[in-house]
């Protein structure tokens, strides 16, 4: 029961230091690692900590990865009008 507890406390701390507009992922990432916890000898609370930030990081992971592809297509783009003025 203590261990209960103590990770309940950690899960609290660790959820209130991740801003709102930053906890993209958090939610799905923390509901599957609950399911996934639960199964694992009961331990849905660490289960939900470890989704949370594992989900909060492929979330993040992945809009870097949409960012620097937006950002060739844009450069990609730019290079192919500044090639078709220079003929």
């Amino acid at each position: 029961m203590k261990h209960i507890v103590i990770a309940a406390v950690a899960a609290c701390f660790a959820l209130s230091s991740i801003p709102a507009a930053e906890a993209k992922g958090c939610l799905k990432g923390a509901a599957v690692g609950a399911v996934a916890g639960h199964f694992m000898h009961h331990h849905a609370v660490l289960g939900a900590v470890a989704g949370c930030v594992i989900g909060h990081h492929m979330a993040v992971k992945k809009e870097r990865e949409e960012k620097a592809r937006q950002q060739e297509q844009h450069e990609w783009q730019e290079h192919q009008g500044h090639a078709q003025h220079a003929i």
